[in-house]
């Protein structure tokens, strides 16, 4: 009997701390098999496969080629200069049998330079030449796979450039401790109006700069190769680089509709993609140079399965026929999963043969035996020794934040209505984003539980608790988890005073959640994948936040008799809470929780405090938070506000950020009022 009472008060127990920490009634009963999130997002995907379809003339391609072209160039933020000097180092060079290993470092832009390893082949050349990106490795060009692919294009005649990826290899955050490059990391980037994405690209192309200066590369015949993420940079790279004659992406091609709602790295999405390109398109930029694709019939990740690399190969077959060159336009499909394998080595040895030698006819090259080389000797400086022209992700994440925080805190002419305008751009905020129904059910303890519907189709549940008579204040809280973490005591004090309450869990959060973006997530930050798949629908997480809580404030204003609300919202939600302030929302004060109070790149943090959600592509570029709190208007407080790492700030730095809002009330007609709490 006691055992069964134990396992029994265990169970309730166990129950209960996987709803939280109280007992607030729920509205959605199934949401797992009602994810009404990735139904619409995969709508939205779909609709915009059907809508970009590749020219059917070339008169038609040609027009839109250019176009095309400047528009991925601009969405990526390339920023690539020919003219700027390579400033070329060697550090060691090791003698390999067929072939030398040199280990290199040169400037992709100024100041700035990476590290790679230079596979060259015995004899004198010139020898055609291969660009080989790395994927996701966090130890960059050291990878087993990436070394076989030096090793092997260097002992069959080709001089092969393996770079570490931006945030990766000997170019991670401390040297030598490598580290994932993209999800938190690689999307800080953003922040300072720049992609992962965009900084490949322009490495790549660098790349191809120092390959066709060099006296022993035939600079007319360079290729490029690379699997996974490696995969897609070449494919980028060819795409915007002609000096690329022939590419071999392996797992990487499928359909940019097929990204949505599957796991990618954040250097794998273009910001806004699919509103004006897919991926059909960008495989036809490369037309009419040689395309070899491969692709595994067993790869566990759905964006690159085979049916959906056809989808877009046969989209490009389309554009290569305009060129009347069929024969250079490739795919095979291997039974592996995913990665570089000896067979698709092999085909992509074949395939380099014919179009950058001229030699044999696309058959499969058989391979040369190779052993890994130690990695140390790999390593272009010993361990921890890293001089500071390579700089880390970290480093110039905070580098250019600095250097943009700095202009806005200079601005004498700040023109506020268009501060704000730029504000509502950059967060992407709809204008057709509004409140179409209410659909109210049955009170639940005390709470009316209501669900919002938004012209769009989303739904925003919400719980009322009514206030007593005498009062007419309400306290929107907004958790960043879901209502099951708001804390207890916080409820039960504001119901003891009387006031009402709207609890509500925005897009993603809580009753609103996509149960499978939290699955394909898995150990990655939260929101990793509705991040990624709203940036390609030229959506923000914040944006859309900023929408819905500005349609649950408006609702509740004019259906209720309020004299006054607050919005109690913690960490990535506490940012949303301002951002709409900024924007003209309803709120009369704000409790912020744990909110960061600048987006200035923090290394002495946890960079996976926050989830993938606080970021805002360019929102250093407009200001900062500072200068956001000023321009809300609100009577604002703070509990204990953080970096944007989460490390606790001191009160030097508190008072440094009451310092700057108070730098920005002459530009303003309402001041901000800022309270600090513990």
């Amino acid at each position: 009997m006691k055992s069964k009472l134990f396992v029994l008060l265990f169970i309730v127990i166990f129950s209960k701390g996987i709803r939280g920490q109280n007992d607030l009634p729920y509205i959605f009963t199934d949401n797992k098999n009602n994810d009404l999130i990735s139904f619409s997002f995969k709508r939205e995907a779909a609709k915009a496969y059907n809508l970009l379809q590749v020219p059917q003339s070339k008169d038609e391609w040609n027009t839109r080629r250019e176009k095309l072209k400047e528009a991925i160039l601009a969405h990526a933020r390339v920023s690539y200069n020919h003219d700027l000097p390579l400033e070329y180092s060697e550090t060691a060079i090791y003698k390999k049998g067929e072939f030398l290993v040199k280990n290199i470092f040169f400037q992709t832009r100024p100041d700035l330079f990476a590290t790679a390893n230079l596979y060259i082949p015995e004899g004198k050349g010139p020898f055609p030449a291969v660009v080989v990106a790395m994927g996701h490795s966090r130890n960059g060009k050291l990878f087993h796979e990436y070394q076989a692919l030096g090793q092997t294009l260097a002992m069959n005649g080709y001089v092969a450039i393996a770079i570490d990826p931006w945030g990766a290899g000997e170019r991670t955050t401390v040297h030598g401790e490598f580290e994932y490059h993209g999800a938190n990391l690689g999307a800080s980037l953003l922040n300072v109006g720049e992609t992962l994405m965009g900084v490949q690209i322009t490495d790549n192309m660098r790349a191809v700069d120092l390959l066709s200066s060099l006296p022993f590369v035939d600079s007319k015949n360079i290729g490029a190769t690379g699997a996974s993420g490696g995969g897609n940079q070449v494919m980028w790279l060819a795409a915007m680089d002609e000096r690329i004659k022939a590419v071999v992406p392996v797992v990487s091609v499928g359909t940019f509709q097929s990204y949505i709602l599957n796991s990618n790295c954040i250097c794998e999405a273009l910001d806004g993609g699919l509103t004006f390109t897919e991926e059909s398109a960008v495989l036809g930029l490369i037309a009419p140079r040689a395309l070899k694709i491969c692709n595994g019939l067993r790869d566990s990740n759905a964006a690159f399965h085979p049916r959906e690399m056809l989808r877009s190969f046969n989209g490009a077959k389309t554009i290569y026929r305009f060129y009347d060159a069929e024969e250079n336009l490739s795919y095979q499909i291997f039974d592996t999963p995913h990665g570089y394998f000896p067979e698709m080595r092999e085909t992509m040895l074949g395939w380099f043969d014919l179009h950058l030698k001229n030699k044999g006819t696309d058959t499969p090259k058989k391979e040369k035996p190779f052993a890994p080389l130690p990695e140390s000797e790999l390593m272009v400086f010993p361990k921890g020794q890293r001089p500071e022209e390579i700089v880390s992700t970290a480093e110039y994440c905070f580098n250019q934040g600095s250097l943009l925080r700095a202009k806005m805190l200079s601005d004498t002419s700040m023109n506020i209505r268009e501060k704000k305008e730029e504000l509502k751009r950059i967060v992407r905020i709809s204008d057709n984003y509004d409140l179409k129904n209410v659909h109210q059910f049955s009170n639940v303890n005390n709470w009316e539980r209501y669900v919002l519907e938004t012209t769009t189709g989303d739904l925003i549940p919400l719980l009322l608790y009514f206030p007593n008579k005498s009062s007419r204040e309400y306290v929107l809280i907004a958790n960043s988890k879901g209502k099951d973490w708001i804390d207890t005591d916080l409820i039960d004090g504001l119901i003891a005073r009387g006031t009402g309450i709207c609890i509500v869990d925005l897009w993603g959060i809580g009753e609103s959640a996509s149960s499978e973006a939290k699955h394909i997530d898995g150990s990655l930050p939260e929101f990793h994948t509705l991040f990624r798949s709203a940036l390609w629908l030229n959506q923000t997480m914040q944006g859309i936040w900023i929408g819905q809580l500005d349609i649950v404030l408006n609702w509740l204003v004019n259906s209720h008799q309020i004299k006054e609300i607050t919005i109690d919202a913690d960490r990535e939600l506490a940012v949303a809470s301002v951002l709409s302030s900024v924007l003209g929302n309803k709120a009369d004060k704000l409790i912020l929780r744990e909110m960061p109070l600048s987006y200035l790149f923090d290394k002495s943090g946890d960079i996976n405090y926050f989830s993938m959600a606080v970021h805002i592509p360019d929102f250093l570029l407009w200001g900062d938070m500072s200068l956001a709190v000023a321009m809300s208007g609100k009577d604002i407080t703070f509990i204990d506000p953080v970096t944007i790492s989460g490390r606790e700030l001191s009160c030097k730095e508190i008072e440094a950020f009451r310092t700057e809002v108070n730098h920005f009330s002459p530009h303003l007609e309402k001041r901000s009022e800022v309270h600090f709490l513990k």
